[in-house]
């Protein structure tokens, strides 16, 4: 059940209109890594939790939080269009060639569609998808993947805080900036307590049979590279971090197979195979005739 109490996390309020600006902010609304795509994640990541307690909690409290993020963005970025021109103007690509190339002044549809308001886009107007969520059921594979969602989010808001000069948008992204430091922290946390407590470990899935994968290639560092500095690293040498087994340094693959011949799939698909066309049609006839699927 949610409830939505009118008032904000944080101060949303810029002391300037910015229709740019309103459109960069975007992508940390509904890019890859916005505020969209972590409330989801880990409201989803709740909903298919398989155990009850405290990780089920963590994430439910997070996602609400983020969904209070979202609503900050989207107010902020309407009151940035809220009074901003409707045209391209010099100051809408402020002087910059770069950003009057690759941005082109406001998002036409910001205006057009939504009136001049937020929309659930990135900043190139792509929609946001569900296709970015990260929800496995894995907890050790999800909190890793919503440290790097926060990881992504908090650079990308690093470098939106030096796009503008606005105080009131930099003290938002300074909050949002803390709030990532934290999230961070906390999804690295909460992998180790995992850890610790034998819930999960590495290698994820760590409760698939180990002596169902090929085991002699496990640790192998396969250099497919001409590049050879990799051998100085870590994962080339000494033990690996799930504790069982050792890297070792390979100059390319320490396995080989025979390619096998082309593949011949049913005619009807109609690619171009090593057989005379006709021999193909008349195939294809008699299977139709047989009802052959």
């Amino acid at each position: 059940m949610f409830f939505h109490r009118q008032e904000l996390q944080y101060a949303a309020t810029p002391t300037a209109p910015d229709a740019v600006y309103a459109r960069k902010l975007q992508e940390v609304l509904g890019g890859q890594y916005g505020e969209i795509t972590v409330a989801l994640q880990y409201q989803f990541q709740a909903w298919n939790m398989h155990i009850p307690g405290k990780y089920r909690d963590l994430v439910f409290g997070i996602g609400a939080e983020e969904m209070g993020h979202v609503e900050m963005l989207a107010i902020m970025i309407a009151q940035l269009l809220e009074k901003a021109p409707l045209g391209v103007t010099e100051d809408a690509v402020q002087d910059d060639p770069t950003v009057a190339a690759i941005v082109g002044g406001t998002d036409v549809q910001q205006g057009i569609v939504a009136g001049a308001g937020a929309r659930p886009v990135d900043s190139n107007g792509n929609p946001w998808s569900g296709s970015y969520i990260t929800s496995s059921g894995n907890l050790l594979a999800d909190f890793t993947a919503n440290a790097n969602a926060e990881m992504q989010g908090r650079l990308q808001v690093s470098r939106l805080y030096h796009m503008t000069d606005d105080h009131g948008v930099r003290d938002l992204l300074a909050f949002l900036l803390a709030r990532d430091t934290m999230h961070q922290n906390q999804w690295l946390a909460a992998v180790e307590e995992l850890k610790a407590e034998g819930a999960e470990t590495l290698p994820v899935p760590s409760n698939f049979p180990l002596a169902q994968e090929h085991r002699e290639v496990s640790y192998q560092y396969l250099n497919f590279s001409d590049g050879e500095a990799a051998a100085d690293g870590s994962w080339a040498q000494g033990p690996a971090p799930d504790g069982l087994g050792e890297f070792s340094y390979h100059e390319g693959a320490t396995t080989t197979a025979e390619m096998p011949p082309p593949t011949r799939p049913d005619v009807r698909f109609y690619g171009t195979t090593d057989m005379p066309n006709v021999v193909e049609k008349v195939a294809g006839a008699a299977q139709d005739a047989l009802k052959k699927e």
